[in-house]
């Protein structure tokens, strides 16, 4: 066996490993509470950059995993290594974020505390209906429908909505953008599992 096949053979290992690790934990764990068919449960990976006017950039990417009782509502956020960056609760009146190093913060709304952990927004309200293929309660413009009748895009609270790739539960893919007057907001989820 000659020196440099081996070399070839061990750089395409390393090649395959480095790729199965990014793969696999990308997307934090499932979060498991309760009985099956009691929530609505996704997971998966998200993007976002932010655009200033000023010429400066930010992005940041991860997973994540949603668990959505109706009332009460979870997600778990990691970075691209699959590590918990922060942990968002939310019910009625109250939103708390305990973020991996134990430090706790508390908000009214959920978004405030996302963009706390992450640095940039996610309108974590608004995707309680947008990940499950509803437009939600809030104002509504140029909602357009793909060929089953499902939302495919409209405006709501701000935000230019995108959802394509329907499975049974919902959209499996979501762009959302908004532009403010200092900055253009970038939001990408693609869902892996529910």
């Amino acid at each position: 066996m000659s020196l440099s096949f081996m070399r070839r053979g061990w750089a395409w290992c390393c090649a395959g490993l480095l790729c199965l690790l990014l793969a696999a934990c990308a997307t934090p764990p499932r979060i498991d509470k309760g009985a099956p068919g009691q929530a609505f449960d996704r997971s998966g990976r998200f993007a976002v950059s932010v655009n200033y006017a000023d010429g400066r950039r930010d992005a940041v990417q991860g997973g994540f995993a949603w668990h959505d009782t109706g009332r009460a509502l979870m997600l778990d956020l990691a970075n691209p290594l699959g590590n918990t960056l922060a942990r968002v609760q939310v019910e009625p009146g109250l939103a708390t974020l305990t973020r991996s190093n134990g430090s706790i913060e508390q908000a009214e709304h959920p978004d405030t505390l996302v963009e706390l952990a992450l640095g940039s927004p996610i309108p974590v309200g608004g995707l309680r209906d947008w990940l499950q293929g509803r437009t939600g309660k809030g104002s509504v413009a140029g909602l357009e429908k793909n060929g089953g009748g499902q939302p495919a895009s409209f405006s709501q609270d701000g935000w230019r909505v995108q959802l394509s790739r329907y499975d049974a539960q919902g959209p499996t893919l979501l762009q959302l953008n908004r532009s403010d007057a200092n900055r253009a907001i970038s939001v990408r989820l693609v869902v892996d599992g529910g």
